[in-house]
C-alpha cells in the first residue's frame, strides 16, 4: 500500500500543480498583472506549490527529514536528473544570465542553508523569514533584468504563460483553484504518509526516500516539459528555469515552511551527506560550464551529469 499511497500522491500533487498554475495565472490576467510579470512570479511561485505542501505537511508532522530531504533531493534531480537527460537528447544554449544572476543566487541561497542548518541544526522563523526575503529579492532582480532586456530589445528568458486563460471566467479559475487546492492537500498526505511506510517495510529512514523518491517524483514535471522540448528541439529549454526552481525551492518552500513551522535537522546525513551532494551539483554545473565549448551542455557534459547523479542514488542506499 506504501508505494500506491506515493504513486496516488505523485499523481495527485502534479494534477493540483497543474490547476493551481492555471487558476494563478488566469486571476493575474484578471488583475491587469502584465504576462512578464506573471511569467517570472505567479508561475514561479504555483510550480512550487507541491513541493511546499509536502514539506509543510512533513514539518506539522515533525518529520522534517522528509522536509528538508524533500527540497534536497529536488534540487539535486533538477540538475543531475533533469539537466542531465535534456543534455544528452539536444544540446543546452546558457544565457550571460546564468553567470550574472542565476547561479549566483542558487549558490548564495545553497550556502545559506548550509550555514543555517550547520549552526543549530534548525531552520528558525527568523531563519525562513531571511530565506523569504531573499526570494523576493531575486524576483526584484529578474523583474529589472527582464525590463532592461525588453527596453534593449534583448530576447527574455520567461516561464510560457498561455494566453488563452487570459479569458477564462472567474467561475472557470474558482473551480481550478478549488481542485488545485484539494489535489495538492490529499496528493501530500498521501505522499508523506506512503514515505514513511515505505521507510519502516524498507528499513530505511525517510530521508532516503524523501531525497530520492519523493525528489524525483515532484521533479517529473520539469523532465516531462524539457524532454518534450528537447525532442521538438524548441529553443523554450532553460537552464535558468532549471536555476530559478532550485532557488525558489530553498527560499520558497524552506522559507515559507520555517515561518509556520521551525523545521529541525533530525538526520545526520543531510548535513554530513546530502547537502554537500546539493552543493557539489551546482560546482559541477558551473565548472563544466566554463570547460571548452563554453556556454553550451553538450551531451557528453549532459551524460557526466546523469552518471553523477545515479552515484549519488547508489550511495544514498547504501
Amino acid at each position: 500500500m506504501s508505494v500506491l499511497y506515493i504513486i496516488l500522491g505523485l499523481g495527485l500533487l502534479v494534477l493540483g500543480g497543474e490547476y493551481l498554475v492555471r487558476a494563478s495565472v488566469g486571476l493575474s490576467f484578471k488583475l491587469n498583472i502584465s504576462k512578464m510579470v506573471i511569467g517570472l512570479t505567479v508561475v514561479s511561485f504555483a510550480t512550487s506549490a507541491p513541493e511546499l505542501l509536502v514539506s509543510l505537511q512533513a514539518a506539522l508532522n515533525g518529520l522534517s527529514s522528509i522536509s528538508l530531504g524533500n527540497v534536497i533531493g529536488s534540487n539535486i534531480a533538477n540538475i543531475g536528473l533533469v539537466l542531465g537527460i535534456t543534455a544528452m537528447i539536444a544540446p543546452l544554449y546558457i544565457s550571460k544570465d546564468f553567470y550574472k544572476i542565476h547561479w549566483p543566487f542558487m549558490g548564495v541561497f545553497s550556502v545559506v542553508l548550509y550555514y543555517f542548518l550547520w549552526n543549530d541544526k534548525q531552520l528558525s522563523f527568523i531563519e525562513g523569514a531571511i530565506l523569504f526575503v531573499g526570494i523576493i529579492l531575486f524576483i526584484a532582480v529578474l523583474i529589472l533584468n527582464a525590463k532592461r532586456k525588453a527596453s534593449s530589445g534583448e530576447a527574455l528568458e520567461v516561464e510560457d504563460v498561455d494566453d488563452k486563460l487570459a479569458v477564462a471566467s472567474y467561475v472557470k479559475i474558482f473551480i481550478w483553484l478549488t481542485i488545485g487546492g484539494v489535489a495538492l492537500y490529499f496528493g501530500s498526505e498521501l505522499l508523506v504518509k506512503g514515505a514513511v511506510e515505505l521507510a519502516t517495510h524498507l528499513g530505511v529512514s525517510e530521508r532516503i526516500i524523501a531525497v530520492t523518491m519523493i525528489a524525483v517524483g515532484t521533479s517529473v514535471p520539469e523532465l516531462a516539459a524539457s524532454v518534450i522540448a528537447a525532442l521538438k528541439q524548441e529553443e523554450s529549454i532553460s537552464i535558468g528555469n532549471l536555476i530559478g526552481s532550485n532557488i525558489f525551492n530553498i527560499g520558497s518552500v524552506l522559507g515559507i515552511t520555517a515561518l509556520i513551522q521551525p523545521i529541525t535537522v533530525t538526520s545526520p546525513e543531510i548535513l554530513s551527506s546530502d547537502i554537500f551532494w546539493m552543493l557539489g551539483f551546482a560546482g559541477l554545473l558551473l565548472l563544466i560550464s566554463v570547460l571548452p565549448q563554453k556556454k553550451v551542455i553538450n551531451r557528453f557534459k549532459g551524460f557526466l551529469i546523469f552518471t553523477t547523479y545515479l552515484v549519488f542514488i547508489i550511495t544514498t542506499f547504501i
